[in-house]
């Protein structure tokens, strides 16, 4: 397998393969147009180019980062506001009608526990998803293997590291359900 084959399948990989390197740098320059555009118009279109699996009404307030924007599936009517950053080593799923507050961190990278592992530079990652009907507050940060359900609100400052189930009110460090909605 190629090592961008092992990254999309969750195995351990090594970040520094040429073919990995080469879409990193595509995306950068994708983003820094992104992230310097003032023409609305241009700005979906180099969006498109970046993000290329998303439904209809995507916007984005730069700035935004990703690793790749390839691995990233966006439902309709989705918003980010500003500074939002998804390490999108694997694939990241967004339902319809999400709300990202500012500020949102989304992470599907993570390493090995184990430092013998760990020290050989190489990593592998886990999927999120993040259902339809949900609001994110400002500064939360979803960590690798997370699914956030249909309807949900997490609170502004939260990091969720643990599945937070539909119609589910969660907040706290570590996000912990609050109520039901």
């Amino acid at each position: 397998m190629t090592e961008k084959q092992k990254m999309i399948n969750g195995d351990l990989y090594n970040a520094s393969d040429a073919e990995l390197i080469i879409e990193r740098k595509r995306a950068r320059l994708l983003l820094k147009q992104l992230n310097n555009l003032n023409d609305d118009e241009l700005k979906q279109q180099v969006l498109k180019e970046l993000i290329p699996d998303q439904g209809l009404d995507f916007w984005v307030e730069p700035p935004f980062f990703c690793d790749y924007g390839t691995n990233i599936i966006v439902g309709d009517k989705v918003f980010f506001n500003f500074n939002c950053t998804i390490l999108d080593v694997m694939k990241v799923t967004i339902g319809n009608n999400v709300l990202f507050g500012p500020a949102i961190q989304v992470y599907t990278a993570t390493h090995p526990m184990d430092y013998k592992e760990r020290s050989s530079g190489l990593e592998f990652a886990k999927p999120v998803t993040i259902g339809s009907d949900v609001w994110i507050g400002g500064g939360v940060i979803i960590c690798p293997g997370v699914t956030i359900g249909d309807r949900c609100v997490i609170g502004a400052g939260s990091v969720v590291t643990k599945n937070i189930a539909a119609d589910t009110f969660a907040a706290g460090n570590p996000c912990r359900p609050i109520k039901s909605l």
